[in-house]
């Protein structure tokens, strides 16, 4: 039995050993078909720190968890790209698979209950994780630059974070209790989505309380005794290079599209995103390299050969 996976661990010996990793691969970006690679030679290959992938990792499975050596600006991301999931791919599934599944003609108002009782809970999911977003993420970026806020702190955060999920257990409950219908599939299938979905939100709310918020009280303490030290991905200048290390497959996808003169609808059609998403990539993308222009996006593109001109 594995106690505390390591850099030097197969990838697909975590996959076997804990199938629920990846999706923590895929919030970190990590593509898939990476063979036999070790963890620490995929995340040196994908820009992924190597560090934080495993205290997720290793944190999600129950194992030993080293949190001290995680990387704020990597588990941002994480947690960002999950935001993503969630409110651009997984509660909408489940609401068209809920619609397919009861009767929403106006005839069963139980069933139009149960949809607005879900329509309400997504919008609090909503507004819950663009203020995390927005003022949360923003917060710790400023203070990754030595900037202390004087009416805000991680703790504030910290003793408003509530667990988003338990509603999810309620409407589970809801459909049970006061949805009979015999041989629906459907219900069967979007009731097992909303546990996934429940499970999956408990585990992202534990990872912000029990990763992310001990990161950030310890960067506050040290900004506070002016010990803190820019790393160079703060303080200098990177390089083309490691640039384009920072960026995620998905990234470097639309960037290419980008330098091709798509919108972000064409570019949602072709990569099968939403436009939220690309919307979402492009402000990342935009981040990480500081280039806001299309015209900059095609130049950085054409120069890094990651399209020819």
């Amino acid at each position: 039995m594995i106690t505390e996976y390591r850099p030097t661990h197969k990838m697909s010996t975590l996959i076997n050993d804990n199938n629920l990793l990846i999706m923590v691969m895929s919030r970190f970006g990590i593509s898939l078909g990476f063979g036999d690679k070790t963890v620490q030679t995929i995340c040196s290959e994908q820009g992924v720190d190597c560090a934080t992938f495993l205290s997720v990792a290793n944190f999600v499975s129950n194992k030993v968890c080293a949190v001290e050596n995680i990387s704020l600006p990597s588990i941002i991301n994480y947690l960002k790209q999950a935001h993503n999931y969630f409110l651009d791919f997984n509660l909408p599934a489940i609401r068209r698979k809920l619609i397919e599944a009861i009767d929403c003609s106006g005839s069963d108002s139980v069933a139009m209950l149960i949809i607005k009782f879900y329509d309400e809970y997504v919008g609090e999911v909503r507004a819950h994780m663009e203020h995390e977003n927005k003022t949360v993420f923003t917060y710790v970026d400023n203070l990754l630059r030595g900037v202390i806020s004087t009416n805000y702190s991680i703790s504030v955060f910290a003793e408003k974070h509530n667990d988003i999920e338990y509603k999810l257990q309620e409407l589970k409950d809801i459909i049970i209790r006061y949805y009979p219908q015999r041989e629906n599939n459907l219900l069967n299938s979007a009731l097992f989505d909303i546990i996934n979905c429940e499970q999956d939100l408990m585990l992202h709310r534990m990872v912000e309380d029990k990763l992310f918020v001990p990161a950030v009280v310890r960067i506050e303490e040290k900004v506070a005794r002016g010990e803190f030290m820019m790393s160079k991905a703060e303080d200098e200048e990177l390089t083309d290079a490691e640039k384009i290390q920072t960026l995620s497959e998905r990234e470097k996808e639309i960037i290419i599209c980008v330098a091709k003169g798509m919108s972000n609808k064409e570019i949602a059609e072709e990569l099968y995103l939403s436009v939220h998403t690309v919307t979402t990539h492009r402000r990342n993308i935009s981040a990480k390299l500081q280039i806001h222009s299309p015209a900059g996006l095609t130049i950085f593109a054409i120069v890094n050969k990651l399209i020819k001109c």
